[in-house]
């Protein structure tokens, strides 16, 4: 099905105004985009926070009248659009366009990272094959590829893990792939979690191998390693909890946290964890550390 875009600049201001306005017009979706290089790194909790100068887009059917639906658009706003443009979209299968540009990952000595739909490069290897679906994980974002470098170059041999906000699943399933006898995932999101137990069931892994739960709802226990792939604010307002679950000895492996974002987090576990160098890729970084006290 084709498609055109009405592509404004608006300011922080009127955006919200003009995003009603095209949505009451029928725009099937609304994209807003950074338009004066601003980045927003990790917004607050509750928070939605925009740019100074902000990219709006209206996806529209290309049948629809342009002008008619210009001029429907401007009369729901207090003050006329000043920049904007008609695009035409080029009609393409986009899920196949994303499975065509989606390549294997290898993230060390060991370890692949390969689409469900493509063979894997080394067969010998330890190959994970995902596909990730509408949740979190793929290995090409740096937080991930950092913590699968790592994972990579663990013994997991019999141990017991936690993958704290599992996304795809993709931590979790890759130490029991290495040897860990089971993982607990843990996720807010109802879809990450289906996401998880699909994405073990194609690794051929045991149906009680990667149990998943909300949070409000996963089990006390205390684990060899926990993995958490999250955001800083999260990570450091999650230290009480999430060094509770690690057991004296063992290990925790944190990312999803910008270099500038690096101390607070260990701050925040440094009560319980002793920390090693920190490792960096693209201005994020992971640390992982171990338990040297409850």
């Amino acid at each position: 099905m084709p498609w055109l875009q009405l592509k404004i600049v608006s300011t922080r201001e009127q955006t919200e105004q003009i995003e009603n306005a095209l949505l009451a017009n029928n725009a099937a979706s609304v994209t807003l985009q950074d338009n004066a290089d601003q980045p927003i790194f990790e917004p607050g909790l509750g928070e939605t926070p925009l740019w100074d100068q902000v990219r709006i887009t209206g996806l529209f059917d290309a049948e629809i009248n342009t002008e008619q639906t210009l001029e429907r658009i401007q009369k729901k706003l207090k003050t006329p659009l000043s920049e904007f443009y008609w695009e035409q979209l080029e009609d393409k299968d986009w899920e196949r366009e994303w499975m065509s540009n989606y390549h294997a990952i290898c993230c060390g000595e060991r370890l692949w990272i390969c689409p469900s739909w493509q063979e894997p490069p080394e067969p010998q290897k330890v190959n994970l094959m995902l596909d990730p679906g509408l949740a979190f994980g793929t290995g090409t974002h740096p937080t991930t590829f950092l913590c699968m470098q790592w994972i990579d170059q663990q013994d997991f041999t019999g141990l017991d893990v936690v993958d704290y906000g599992c996304g795809s699943g993709i931590l979790g399933i890759a130490t029991l792939l290495l040897g860990a006898k089971q993982v607990m995932g843990v996720d807010i999101d109802p879809q990450a979690l289906l996401a998880t137990v699909e994405n073990a069931k194609r690794n051929h892994l045991p149906d009680d191998a990667m149990p998943v739960f909300l949070p409000s709802r996963s089990p006390k226990a205390q684990v060899d390693v926990m993995l958490a792939n999250i955001l800083a604010g999260p990570l450091a307002e999650l230290a009480p909890k999430l060094s509770e679950m690690t057991k004296v000895g063992g290990k925790i492996c944190l990312s999803g946290i910008l270099s500038i974002q690096a101390q607070s987090v260990m701050k925040a576990y440094e009560p319980w964890f002793s920390f090693d160098p920190i490792a960096e890729k693209e201005e994020w970084v992971r640390l992982t550390a171990i338990k040297i006290r409850s």
